[in-house]
């Protein structure tokens, strides 16, 4: 990439240490003007603070983009990719990997709108979200430029960026119980890494977890909830009807109450390697369980079958960095297509945490009591399960006489 040729980047912007060296370096070394952008995720901290970070920094008030795109991120991308029931190598919820499409749309779409040439952002080398949010990128807009400071760079630990940011007069704010483990959070999730968490044999220590309460010390009384999904998507909790983001806000409130939704997990990066988190997704782990049970009142037999096969593949497009493939918008046509009647209302109870589906309930039930019933019944004649049996077994028949 020609420097000379870059008079304008986009950054990814959080204030923190890494992204603060990132926007002087820029000018440093690209010698181009820097516009931030700061997007809230529900991320739980407040992102205003940013514009001032910037503005000490040297960027123009006009320059600084600070975008609440909660709303959006839960509606746009957290509701469509649920309706595939989507994890990750059996276990994961794709807190991370959900929300770097939305940041690198809206990194391109102020890219658009101030005639940058370029993008910028602080994922290192070594990780998945270099990956989804060049990859976003240049689905949106293929002239697009990145600048990756983390392949370029010497600055490669945390004493470097340090000795930078103090030879560049960055200052660094030390925050009081600030967590030695690198964190990303969202309304979705909130992820731990580094630290002791390298040695996949040691257990976390208890006063890393950060939202939720353990479940040793969970309420002894349970806390029974009931979840309205229309469309395949969550619209109301305890008869409430909330917008996207609070519903989740909600969902997260009564999750962490209940010490639901820990995760302690060793996956496979895209890149290559293996990596050890820690993950707490409370409301996720909840609306994933009564997704699931509207589901199964909803759909028919072979329509939940193909959900459930080709759910890996949807979910490994997202983990990897494809939400704006073509594969991906096929695969969330089928699965929307399947959510037009999941609909109703599911009653869940929460317990030192556990979800136990208790109930559920939908105008489009196709649970049919005369035929499922032990008891008599003038619907189903049993003897027609005999040729039934008969005719799919007949392979396993022909086969065996060639035994014989």
């Amino acid at each position: 990439m020609n420097k000379k040729n870059i008079k304008k980047v986009v950054l990814a912007y959080s204030g923190g240490l890494d992204t603060s060296v990132i926007l002087k370096w820029l000018g440093d070394n690209y010698h181009c003007e820097v516009i931030t952008f700061t997007a809230d995720i529900g991320q739980g901290e407040e992102v205003e603070p940013a514009r001032a970070k910037a503005q000490k920094l040297g960027i123009k008030p006009e320059n600084i983009f600070i975008k609440d795109l909660r709303e959006e991120f839960i509606r746009d991308f957290v509701f469509p990719m649920f309706r595939a029931n989507s994890i990750y190598e059996g276990e994961y919820l794709l807190g991370t990997s959900i929300a770097r499409p939305l940041i690198a749309k809206h990194l391109v779409e102020i890219a658009k709108q101030v005639g940058a040439d370029a993008i910028s952002h602080g994922a290192t080398g070594k990780g998945n979200d270099q990956v989804r949010f060049e990859i976003g990128a240049y689905a949106l807009n293929p002239d697009i430029k990145v600048i990756a400071p983390w392949r370029e760079w010497d600055l490669n630990s945390r004493e470097k960026l340090l000795e930078y940011a103090e030879s560049a007069g960055i200052q660094i704010e030390k925050k009081a119980n600030k967590s030695p483990y690198s964190m990303d959070a969202n309304l979705l999730h909130i992820s731990y890494e580094g630290q002791i968490l390298e040695n996949p044999n040691v257990a976390p220590e208890e006063d890393m977890w950060r939202w939720s309460v353990s479940p040793k010390d969970a309420p002894n009384e349970s806390e029974v909830i009931s979840i309205e999904f229309k469309n395949g998507d969550g619209i109301a909790i305890n008869g409430e009807k909330l917008s996207p983001a609070n519903f989740w806000v909600k969902l997260n409130e009564l999750g962490c109450r209940h010490g639901i939704g820990r995760l302690d997990l060793v996956e496979n990066r895209y890149v290559g390697m293996k990596s050890r988190g820690c993950y707490e997704t409370p409301g996720g782990t909840i609306y994933l369980k009564a997704h699931r049970a509207m589901e199964s009142l909803c759909l028919d037999r072979e329509e939940a079958h193909l959900k459930d096969e080709i759910m890996p593949k949807y979910a490994s497009l997202i983990y990897n960095g494809y939400w704006f493939s073509p594969e991906r918008e096929a695969l969330q046509a089928l699965i929307d297509k399947t959510q037009q009647k999941v609909e109703g209302i599911v009653r869940l109870e929460l317990y030192k945490g556990n979800v136990i589906v208790l109930g559920r309930e939908s105008k489009n039930s196709l649970f049919n009591a005369a035929y499922s019933t032990f008891e008599e019944d003038s619907v189903y004649n049993q003897s027609d399960a005999e040729g039934f049996i008969k005719l799919n077994a007949l392979r396993f028949i022909i086969s065996g006489k060639t035994r014989k």
